[in-house]
């Protein structure tokens, strides 16, 4: 897929400018993260130079695919997806409205920044490009740290406060679509992964699922807090093979001719183990696939169905 125009054919380089600072708290128990922003007066020179970085993020985009739990771009591609299936509208919302009261005034409201926004105007068209921040952006690490410039050729303590705005843009909001360089930073700054977890829960409590295995805590232990497999645990949620009684009598016959070492008990249910996990989670995913032209049996990253 090519790059949707909302993106490809803003006018960057003429377009008004407000960067805004945001901090991320709440979003516990399936509840929506709460942002709190702030917008930062910007001289010519740093709008310059961030509409240049945000004019080379949008050109290093060749190609776009739909985001998927397990899907993964690469350094030229961009991964989709749409705006109300996250939480981005919540910041799109605040950044809208410039109010004096949401004005930077003080250190305060820069220390501990989470991420930052980019918002560019184009007549009727905005464009949002965010980006998380890094260390430098945080108090704990600023009191571990003596601040330094280099000035006339000699080392010299620097009093006023610095930070750092990367040019690589995680992820840029335009039109109803989101367009992701870089999958991680967005599910964090989106709060993706709490959803993950969420999911993960859900899939446990289903009876169609808890009741293929003979027990689930070896699963559950094995999964914990990995974002991986809970990417993984959520795309089977999705896919929902466990639910197909013909596909897991197949699973049950046909698991030794492709490989995978899987344990049953003599009413059939799945006995998992730490070591029989991994090989759980590839077949409910179904991505342990052979070829029917070189007969070599592969697992795949993703699976997507040939119509």
């Amino acid at each position: 897929m090519t790059v949707p125009d909302a993106l490809g054919d803003f006018d960057i380089r003429n377009a008004g400018l407000t960067v805004w600072l945001f901090k991320k708290s709440g979003g516990m128990g399936g509840s929506p993260p709460i942002y709190n922003g702030h917008w930062i007066a910007t001289n010519a020179q740093l709008d310059l130079a961030l509409k240049e970085a945000v004019y080379e993020a949008r050109d290093r985009i060749k190609e776009t695919m739909e985001y998927g739990l397990l899907a993964q771009n690469n350094e030229a591609s961009a991964l989709l997806i749409d705006v109300v299936e996250t939480n981005a509208s919540l910041i799109v919302d605040q950044s809208g409205n410039p109010t004096p009261q949401k004005q930077v005034k003080s250190e305060s409201h820069v220390a501990n920044t989470l991420f930052f926004v980019v918002r560019l105007t184009d007549g009727d068209n905005v464009l949002h490009a965010i980006r998380k921040t890094d260390s430098s952006w945080r108090t704990k690490r600023r009191r571990e740290m003596i601040d330094i410039v280099f000035r006339e050729n000699a080392l010299a303590l620097d009093e006023s406060p610095s930070f750092s705005l990367s040019k690589h843009i995680d992820f840029f909001i335009a039109g109803d679509q989101i367009i992701i360089p870089h999958k991680a930073n967005f599910e964090s700054v989106l709060h993706y992964r709490q959803a993950h977890t969420d999911e993960f829960d859900l899939l446990q409590a289903e009876t169609d699922f808890s009741k293929i295995f003979s027990s689930l805590e070896p699963l559950t232990k094995f999964v914990g807090n990995n974002k991986i497999q809970l990417r993984r645990m959520c795309s089977i949620r999705q896919k929902g093979h466990y639910k197909d009684p013909d596909f897991m009598k197949r699973l049950q016959t046909k698991h030794k001719t492709y490989g995978l070492v899987l344990n049953f008990d003599d009413a059939g249910a799945i006995v998992p183990s730490p070591e029989t996990c991994r090989d759980i989670i590839t077949a409910l995913l179904d991505h342990r696939l052979a070829s029917a032209f070189s007969e070599n049996i592969y697992d795949v990253p993703d699976a997507t169905r040939i119509p």
